[in-house]
């Protein structure tokens, strides 16, 4: 007890050490490219996100600079990369629709300090018990409401955030085909700039196109080139080019903004907690997870550095993986990154797989690769404000649009669809939650489908069987019955076991209870063996019971199972000699 005490107090391992760099030429050189490489490929990743959360892009670009830093820092990954993320945008989108953006910095101060205290905790391995279709299913549900948000702005609408995200998609392409009241060249109706006679959703779908085509296309025939980004780039080239009537990003801050703490005021905190908790519990389980999945990637070789991160980008070595990840660090590193960015008007941040297996194929050996890429956002917030704010939204939405596609590949859902029934309904019921209701509302149901099929297969694998008794047989043994208890006594299989074995037992003078074979008891369990030996005896039926596990034995002692027998030395540890009582029983009955 005092040593587990010891070992929560302790946090020499979840601070930073001078064993998390590599200092070697070598390392370094890796790092540093891996850095740049992952950092124009988050760019415009960081400012989309940032537009899709309802808050702005930069909230989005301060939460990869202040957020990356500090996680690649303090987390318990070598390669991980954190910063705004899809997932994370579909949470804060109904929170600034309600609370309005102002909240934003509360929540994300509030949702890094839950993630922080619950590292600090060593509450990193519970995200092991989230089953594989429940992720897979909030994945593809996530993907799915990624790829509907964008549609208001790949048709030019400006529609509300914290909506049912289909309704809205469908209701911005009817106001976008069918915009009420007139339409006049160089005006904004219903949201949509139009001009030169020519609807604006022309031209913006026109953009996502071009945007969809490159990050498809580009990756196959140059693999070096950040695809996304080059993307952007040119179809913000041509929109000046064509003089295009499509939305801009528009003004960007030309520095960090001054670090300032919200109002924390009683009723404010109270109203927000529960949003700060839903933040908090995807930050945690979507950063140990994208932790999880980095720590088994291999290294990509020196040189060949992938585009995007689409799964055939980049070529890999065989064996070298990017070593282990500490998920209690993890957590203290994503809680202390949220805190940052909340002070400097940012988002609650995650770690990022599509980044992070970016950054693990273009070479990356240590946390420094995550520090560089961070720095890379840092100098175009600084140096290029201006190019970036002609950006147009459309062409963002276009980058999400590819990026949902990517986040879960046609090959994962067909496995799971293909592997059993209760793990595909599983992830189908977790998906459609996702999409329809809430996000946290879909992890929650998920575990829950997915403990009620994985409790009826235990209580499915929980049998009884009358075996005949060892060696020769003997006068009366027909009046002896032999049952062995196999799997789990729990509350899921204790009433069909307690009736299976009273109904066998109607003629018999002697039952003896095999137990050796049962590996888990539980309270309900024990409690149903403890009424199932009070029933037969109340028959007239003597109990004998054998083989109970040291394990087992305080459990079914505190229920009073040994109170219910005739008596004490009903408790056999060996199977001969529990059928020669019973034996004796029976000749001694026939005698009387």
């Amino acid at each position: 007890m005092i040593a587990s005490i010891r070992e929560r107090v302790d946090i020499r391992d979840l601070v930073p050490s001078r064993a998390d760099y590599d200092l070697r030429p070598r390392t370094l050189r890796a790092d540093l490219l891996a850095g740049i490489t992952v950092g124009v490929v988050a760019l415009p990743l960081a400012l989309a996100f940032g537009v899709s959360s309802g808050v702005g892009p930069a909230a989005g670009l301060v939460t990869a600079v202040v957020a990356g830093i500090v996680a690649a820092v303090f987390g318990g990954s070598h390669v991980q990369i954190s910063g705004p993320t899809g997932a994370m945008a579909v949470v804060l989108a109904p929170i600034v629709a309600q609370h309005g953006v102002g909240s934003v910095a509360l929540v994300t101060l509030l949702g890094g300090a839950i993630v922080l205290v619950c590292g600090l905790l060593r509450l990193g391995r519970v995200v092991t018990y989230i089953p594989w279709p429940v992720v897979e299913g909030f994945t593809l549900g996530i993907a799915a409401i990624i790829f509907l948000q964008q549609v208001p702005a790949a048709v030019g609408i400006t529609a509300e955030t914290g909506h049912n995200t289909l309704l809205t998609a469908v209701r911005s392409v009817g106001s976008a085909l069918w915009p009420s009241g007139a339409i006049v060249d160089g005006s904004v109706v219903d949201g949509v700039v139009h001009g030169a006679g020519t609807p604006t959703w022309v031209w913006t779908l026109g953009v996502v196109a071009v945007v969809a085509a490159v990050m498809l296309v580009l990756p196959r025939v140059a693999s070096a080139l950040p695809a996304s980004l080059v993307a952007v780039a040119l179809v913000t080239v041509l929109a000046e080019v064509l003089d295009a009537p499509v939305p801009r990003i528009g003004e960007l801050p030309s520095s960090l903004p001054f670090p300032v703490l919200p109002d924390a005021t009683p009723d404010a905190v109270r109203d927000l907690v529960g949003a700060a908790l839903a933040v908090a519990a995807l930050a945690a389980i979507e950063s140990l997870l994208s932790a999880r999945v980095a720590a088994g990637m291999s290294v990509g070789r020196r040189g060949k550095r992938a585009g995007d991160g689409s799964a055939d980008a980049g070529e890999q070595t065989r064996d070298q993986g990017t070593g282990p990840y500490h998920p209690d660090r993890e957590l203290v590193g994503q809680g202390l990154a949220s805190l940052a960015s909340g002070v400097f008007g940012g988002i609650p941040a995650t770690g990022a797989i599509a980044r992070t297996a970016v950054n693990v194929r273009s070479g990356a050996r240590t946390r420094l690769a995550a520090v560089v890429h961070a720095l890379v956002i840092l100098a175009v917030i600084y140096l290029a404000t201006g190019p970036v704010g002609r950006i147009p939204l459309a062409a963002l939405a276009g980058v999400l649009m590819v990026t949902s596609f990517r986040m879960i590949g046609a090959a994962t859902i067909r496995s799971v669809l293909t592997s059993t029934r209760p793990d595909a309904l599983t992830f189908v019921i977790t998906a459609v939650i996702t999409v329809a209701f809430d996000l946290i509302d879909a992890v929650q149901i998920g575990l829950l489908v997915a403990a009620f099929f994985a409790l009826r297969a235990v209580a499915g694998a929980t049998s009884v069987h009358r075996e005949p008794l060892p060696g020769v047989a003997h006068e009366g043994d027909e009046r002896i019955a032999l049952f062995r208890l196999d799997g789990a006594m729990f509350f899921g299989a204790s009433d069909r076991i307690l009736g299976e074995v009273t109904a066998q037992a109607e003629t018999v003078e002697v039952v003896i209870l095999r137990l050796s074979h049962v590996q888990l008891v539980d309270a309900t369990g024990a409690r149903a063996l403890a009424d199932l030996v009070l029933e037969l005896e109340r028959r007239g039926v003597m109990v004998l019971v054998k083989g109970v596990q040291p394990q087992h034995r305080r459990l079914l002692e505190a229920v009073g199972l040994h109170r219910m027998l005739r008596h004490e030395s009903h408790l056999f540890a060996d199977l001969p000699a529990a059928v020669e009582h019973a034996r004796s029983h029976v000749r001694q009955a026939q005698t009387a």
